[in-house]
């Protein structure tokens, strides 16, 4: 790897780790209840259905987002890839857990606009040449 990191891949990745402790937080409190209000999540109760779905991918999601963010530091043009994979159906989860509860998942929409911000920051001109280098 030749060449300094630019800021942007620093923060994408800085990004990455808050996007993804968010998304297994939003997606425990899924799991718990709190962020839809207690009991379900459009009526389904939350120990399965709908609402146990969103909070799993949600936390699944939060965790590859944690471990890719480790790899970006690195410069790896692999983990570049997977980041945006990543970023990608960070937002599709957002999406589908904004539909499944609500606006009332928070730390959920939050995840997902820090991802939208991520994927612009990745590819950036400084990172295209940094992840090239």
């Amino acid at each position: 790897m030749a060449g300094t990191r630019p800021g942007g891949v620093t923060l994408v990745a800085v990004l990455a780790w808050i996007s993804g402790a968010l998304n297994v937080l939003g997606g425990i409190l899924l799991l718990i209840g709190v962020g839809a209000g207690g009991t379900s999540v459009d009526g389904v109760a939350l120990g399965g259905g709908v609402g146990a779905t969103a909070a799993w991918i949600s936390i699944i999601i939060g965790v590859l987002t944690i471990a890719v963010g480790v790899g970006l530091l690195r410069g790896s043009n692999v983990a570049r890839i997977l980041a945006a994979i990543v970023f990608v159906l960070n937002v599709i989860a957002t999406v589908y857990t904004v539909i499944a509860s609500g606006f009332s998942n928070w730390s959920g929409i939050l995840s997902g606009i820090l991802a939208l911000i991520a994927l612009i920051l990745l590819f950036s001109p400084k990172a295209n040449a940094f992840f090239r280098s």
